[in-house]
């Protein structure tokens, strides 16, 4: 799971006028992935590259209670919170970034071979769709199909921002399904991890600022009627 992330952003920035704005979001959906490539590079969590540990992908997790447990991401949910509690002023916001948070570890609940925990220890689960690579594939396009749609349908601005985002990030997820294995876990992979967030993020900060919510422009438009 990769773009499929972003949908629990999507879908919450469409869903309300008053969630945080959709950068803040997009952070929020891969945040314990920031916060999980961050501690890779400084050796807090753990993970190797095992040739066929699953159909999709080589990548053994095998050390990381502090972001993928699901009260580490919990926690980092409640972090994400109190941020936008401070930022916005409001619980709402608060509210839908911790739900966007706890969203990551749903994901790779239902993709993810048994590397996950409650809240850390041995016993560790996962659904395993990593192993049934077309309907990992089917799963994660229709996320993020289905709610850039639904985003698109409930905002307004103009329609090359938004059309840049998704061709980018459909080009990103295709070369990490179809494109050479990575052969080794190092600085290297954990970087191009990070920069490939930095880089959706940054372009949703454009999106953001060029569409608002449906109900924003009416709201505008009723108080110049009046």
């Amino acid at each position: 799971m990769f773009i499929g992330h972003f949908s629990a952003a999507f879908v919450a920035a469409a869903a309300s006028r008053r969630a945080p704005s959709l950068p803040t979001l997009f952070v929020g959906a891969q945040l314990v992935d920031w916060v999980f490539f961050t501690f890779t590079l400084i050796g807090l969590e753990q993970m190797r590259v095992v040739p066929g540990i699953t159909a999709m992908n080589p990548l053994d997790l095998y050390f990381m209670p502090y972001t993928h447990s699901l009260l580490g991401t919990a926690v980092w949910g409640l972090a994400f919170a109190l941020f936008a509690l401070v930022r916005w002023r409001n619980a709402v916001p608060a509210v839908i970034g911790f739900f966007v948070v706890l969203s990551h570890w749903i994901l790779d609940l239902v993709t993810h071979r048994p590397d996950l925990t409650l809240a850390g220890g041995d016993h560790k689960i996962g659904l395993g769709l990593w192993d049934y690579p077309w309907a990992a594939i089917s799963l994660e396009l229709a996320l993020i199909l289905g709610s850039f749609a639904y985003f698109m349908s409930r905002t307004r601005g103009p329609i090359a921002p938004p059309l840049i985002l998704i061709g980018v990030m459909l080009i990103m997820q295709a070369i990490n399904w179809f494109g050479p294995e990575p052969t080794e876990a190092g600085p290297a992979l954990y970087l191009t991890a990070l920069l490939s967030f930095l880089i959706v993020t940054l372009i949703a900060a454009w999106v953001g600022a060029t569409r608002w919510h449906k109900r924003e422009v009416g709201l505008a438009v009723a108080s110049l009627q009046r």
